[in-house]
């Protein structure tokens, strides 16, 4: 059976999704969320973020991790610039844990999961929920999203 973690990057909140199973068959999902406090200066929220998906990392061993690639809008290039930060600490955590990573785009994880590269959050959230047989609905949208990238990997696992 093949595990796979799935991290949606963010300084308020990054999502962590974990699916495993094999091929389009999920066994078992878990999934939750990494808070940052606005209250701290950026180098601690990093140091919170990096610390925590450590653990995951070495707790959950994975087989992969998918992160979603960053993006920046041209509107808001400061946004970019931190999602970069968080996505590099990201990806140190999965080299000290020695995890294979691969990044691929929300909008391709939208396109796999919905049909539709352009699905909002809730159409997303519904589609992983449908797609793991889940009852409840799966919040905050940065875990579902999480679910969405872990699933993609696990669904074209080891040709990620």
């Amino acid at each position: 059976m093949i595990k796979v973690a799935g991290i949606d990057p963010g300084l308020a909140a990054t999502g962590v999704g974990l699916v495993q199973g094999y091929g389009l068959n999920t066994a078992n999902f878990s999934y939750g969320s990494i808070r940052t406090s606005k209250a701290q200066g950026i180098p601690e929220r990093l140091d919170h973020i990096y610390t925590q998906v450590l653990s995951v990392l070495r707790d959950e061993t994975p087989d992969l991790m998918v992160l979603e690639d960053v993006f920046s809008l041209e509107k808001y290039p400061k946004s970019g610039i931190l999602l970069g930060k968080v996505s590099g600490v990201i990806l140190l955590a999965a080299r000290h844990s020695n995890t294979s990573v691969k990044e691929i785009s929300v909008r391709e994880a939208k396109q796999v999961l919905s049909g539709s590269g352009n699905a909002d959050k809730a159409q997303l959230e519904k589609a992983v929920r449908h797609r793991l047989n889940a009852v409840s609905r799966i919040r905050p949208y940065h875990a579902s999203d999480a679910l969405a990238l872990a699933m993609v990997g696990l669904f074209r696992y080891p040709y990620v």
